[in-house]
């Protein structure tokens, strides 16, 4: 009889659990909704998300730098959240970078009051701007912690998230951008279609955020460098030999210097015409044809000319000299192992 008993409290204990559990899985939009007087915030370090306000509870997930979560109660030192945690994320390794790149799975429970960044918290947009910082210099570095990258990514949409009208939102956004573009893109280099020749027929990076940035900061260093960004889309794969591709992207390279001359990128997009050109001038004169490779050369001489003249100051004036040199010399710049 006894152990009858012990049996069905068992049950009945682990049928609790499970429903428990089950009402704390919640779609973060109804909670943002329907918590009262949700607070919508993040954490700059790896928080733990308890069933109870008790360190000693059982742990749910952790909630990782730049989630999102919503506050809805105060109790001491805990915070009752509903926070976008990485449960279901195994190894970060096989998170999808086309498509959808999250897999934050919302789920409510408790956590420190501690680390916690909201529209309110005094300097916030610095704090977590500053964070995204390191994060991301973290993630350059040989060997990063697992999602570095992703948590930057995070944390800098955070910034423009909870404080839309800082100095820094532009840049959080124009850098979360870029983190996701440059991710995408080492993504499409790793694949077989990276060697087709034309363009549209290897995988591209969404273009959305960085369009968004043109549209919201138009004339901006963030808007010129998200268009430099998106010449990646434009360019051939592998040239295959063919004089048309650099001849193509040394006029992309060009018109974007011609139309953000103000961008950082300017000299570098310029010189990147001029060795285009360089190199098709090589490749016609492997293909014989004298007058080709003259008039292509005579515009890599251009371009260069103007990059030494426009951007002295720049480490590119001092390449696209290089450059001219080498042509002068009549060194290859294109297939440069055939001497």
């Amino acid at each position: 009889m006894d152990m009858g008993i012990r049996q069905n409290s068992v049950m009945r204990k682990q049928l609790l659990t499970f429903s428990t559990l089950l009402l704390m899985v919640a779609p973060l939009a109804w909670c943002q909704k329907n918590a009262p007087q949700g607070t919508k915030g993040t954490v700059v370090h790896v928080a733990n998300l308890y069933v109870e306000a008790d360190e000693s509870a059982a742990r749910v997930s952790t909630v990782t730098p730049g989630r999102e979560l919503v506050i809805a109660e105060h109790s001491g030192k805990w915070l009752r959240v509903f926070a976008n945690t990485d449960v279901q994320v195994v190894d970060a390794s096989d998170t999808p970078v086309f498509g959808n790149e999250t897999n934050a799975q919302p789920i409510s429970g408790w956590i420190l009051d501690k680390g916690v960044v909201t529209a309110n918290t005094p300097k916030g947009d610095e704090i977590l701007f500053g964070e995204a910082v390191s994060v991301e210099i973290l993630a350059s570095q040989p060997n990063p912690p697992p999602d570095a990258a992703q948590s930057a990514r995070r944390l800098y949409r955070m910034v423009v998230d909870l404080f839309p009208q800082s100095p820094r939102a532009a840049e959080a956004m124009w850098r979360a951008a870029d983190i996701r573009w440059q991710l995408q893109k080492a993504d499409s280099l790793s694949r077989p279609s990276a060697h087709e020749k034309e363009n549209y027929l290897r995988e591209q990076m969404d273009e959305n955020e960085m369009k968004k940035i043109q549209k919201l900061y138009p004339h901006s260093k963030w808007a010129d460098l998200a268009a430099y960004d998106l010449i990646d889309n434009k360019v051939c794969g592998d040239w295959q030999g063919s004089e048309k591709c650099p001849e193509k992207e040394a006029e992309i390279y060009a018109k974007y210097a011609d139309e953000h001359p103000d961008s950082p990128k300017a000299p570098d997009a310029l010189f990147q015409a001029a060795w285009r050109e360089a190199c098709a001038g090589d490749m016609y004169q492997a293909d014989n044809d004298d007058k080709k490779s003259s008039d292509a050369r005579a515009r890599a001489k251009d371009l260069a000319s103007r990059v030494e003249t426009k951007y002295s100051e720049s480490e590119y004036a001092a390449r696209a000299a290089g450059l001219v040199y080498k042509m002068e010399q009549q060194i290859p710049i294109y297939g440069s192992d055939r001497e």
